[in-house]
């Protein structure tokens, strides 16, 4: 990984946490029971099962350490212990734009972002535009279509409620 702090709300660090679990006690044994029952069979040359699990199993070892090393080096900031008017890691804040239309984003972790359902990543465009200002403050957020020029109409801090994707 980098340098960057990895930020993440809690409920974010328990969907990394779940899936961590789900591979290591339940995704990886399974598929090492059917490995070993291919690699039985005889000639593995041939044996689809076996050189597909071989594989699956690289992968699942790769995700693990990844999802390892993100918890590791996670940072954990609850929204609902955030306070103030200024937008932080963890705000919901609600932007208009200059044809009235308003939108509601939560700024979230990079591992938590479906910006689909208004969560945006703290290191995205937006975010980083929208990061230490406060209510009635402007951002320019640069596009290849043009400059998308917002105001802050509200910042709020609460708990996040996210449904698995």
């Amino acid at each position: 990984m980098s340098n960057t702090p990895n930020y993440i709300t809690p409920q974010g660090l328990q969907k990394l946490q779940n899936e961590l679990r789900a591979l290591v006690s339940e995704e990886r044994p399974n598929l090492v029971a059917t490995v070993a029952w291919a690699a039985s069979n005889g000639d593995r040359s041939e044996n689809a099962d076996y050189i597909y699990g071989k594989r699956r199993l690289r992968e699942i070892d790769k995700r693990i350490a990844i999802l390892t090393k993100k918890i590791e080096e996670a940072r954990v900031v609850d929204p609902k212990q955030q306070k103030g008017d200024r937008v932080l890691f963890g705000a919901t804040v609600t932007i208009e734009d200059e044809n009235g239309q308003r939108k509601t984003f939560a700024i979230v972790g990079a591992d938590e972002s479906a910006p689909e359902t208004g969560r945006v990543s703290w290191q995205s465009p937006l975010a980083k535009a929208l990061l230490g200002k406060r209510v009635g403050d402007e951002a320019v957020i640069k596009r290849p279509v043009g400059d998308w020029v917002i105001e802050i109409i509200g910042v709020t801090y609460k708990g996040l409620e996210f449904k698995e994707s």
